[in-house]
Formats: structure tokens, sequence, C-alpha cells
């Protein structure tokens, strides 16, 4: 899969493979080497095959901060996002592996975490709002039908503009959703960029009490 992803990303304009790495310890020596612009990982790796993707994006956000990290995995449970994104989602993708083939969705998610933005996979966007329509006390049931999906789009990284093209909405309509989805989820004063998608996973918080 590894050289199937060099392949892929190799032929796209604008993105240039600098390494290949089989294992933790030769990704982060080819982190230092070359120092990229992304890390694209898989969420399980050598030397022990459990979570090195992820403790590579956690141990990269205090020695390399600048480095956007994208994790591939076949998992959709929510507490592998919730990892990667509890110490803030900028520069963060994660991106189920049955989306790989889908060079537009890979590079979106490379693009959004390279210019300092963040990427969910639309799979786990709507395993966190199904579960927190069944929990009664979680803020996020009290949204609108309509609110969901704006919020389903939203953590995905996009922009209002393409939330407003996806949805058939007016921009205005879409700035309207969100402040009404940030006012409902107590995060209208927040100053931290990351809200967008804290406002799609604040749940696991409640799930994880």
């Amino acid at each position: 899969m590894r050289e199937g992803l060099r392949e892929l990303l190799a032929g796209e304009a604008g993105i240039e493979v600098v390494a290949s790495c089989a294992d933790l310890p030769s990704l982060l020596d080819a982190i230092d080497e070359n120092s990229p612009d992304v890390v694209v990982t898989d969420i399980r790796m050598p030397p022990t095959q459990s979570d090195e993707g992820i403790r590579a994006a956690i141990q990269l956000r205090d020695t390399h901060p600048h480095i956007g990290v994208v994790v591939l995995s076949q998992y959709d449970e929510p507490s592998y996002a919730l990892a990667l994104l509890e110490g803030g989602s900028a520069r963060r993708g994660y991106l189920l592996k049955e989306r790989v083939h889908d060079r537009a969705q890979l590079v979106s998610a490379i693009e959004s975490v390279a210019e300092g933005g963040s990427f969910i996979d639309p799979t786990i966007v709507e395993v966190l709002v199904a579960a927190n329509a069944r929990v009664g006390r979680s803020p996020l049931s009290e949204l609108t039908p309509r609110e969901q999906e704006v919020l389903a789009e939203l953590a995905q990284g996009k922009s209002n503009a393409a939330i407003a093209n996806s949805l058939f909405l007016t921009k205005r309509g879409v700035e309207k959703h969100i402040n009404s989805i940030f006012f409902k989820l107590n995060l209208s004063e927040a100053e931290d960029v990351s809200k967008r998608v804290k406002a799609a996973l604040m749940f696991l918080d409640e799930d994880q009490e």
C-alpha cells in the first residue's frame, strides 16, 4: 500500500514525495532529514503495529509543529480521531483507507493540513453525530437536522463557500447555521480556530468520562 500511495501522489501536480518509510524510527529520521510539509502515515506500523501513527502525530506537535499529519486508518472508531485531535486539530487529518483510491479525497486532506486546517473523514463525522443523537444530555442533540448536515461538512475542513455549494445553500445561510451550531455548543466565544472540528468531537469527551 505504501508504494501504491507513492505512485498515486507522484502523479499529482504540486505534490513531491520526498521519502517512503516502513516503520516509525525511519519515519522520524526522514522527517528530521527532509522537513516535509505533510506526513501521510498509517495508524499502525512497525515496531509494535499498534498506534504508531497517532504517537508520531502527537510527538510532531511538539518537535515539528509546522508539519501536517494525515493518518490513514481502516478503523472508524472515533476514539482514534479524538486521540489525534486532542491537542488541537490544526494541521491534522484522519482519513479511512477505503477513501485512498479516490485521489481527490486524499489530495484534499493533504492540502487542508498543509494550509494549517484539518480534515476528518465523513464516515467518522457521521458516527459522531449519530452517537450524540442517542445521548440526551449532549448539546449536539439540540441541533436541527440541517445543522447536523452543516456540522458534518465543516468538520471535513470545508470552507463556508464549499459547504454552500454542497448543500445548495447561500453562503449567508451557511454562516447563520454555523453561528447557531457554535451557540448551541457553547463555542461562540472560543478563540481557537479548531472549534469547527471540536464541535463534531465534543460528545467523545462525555463518552470518555
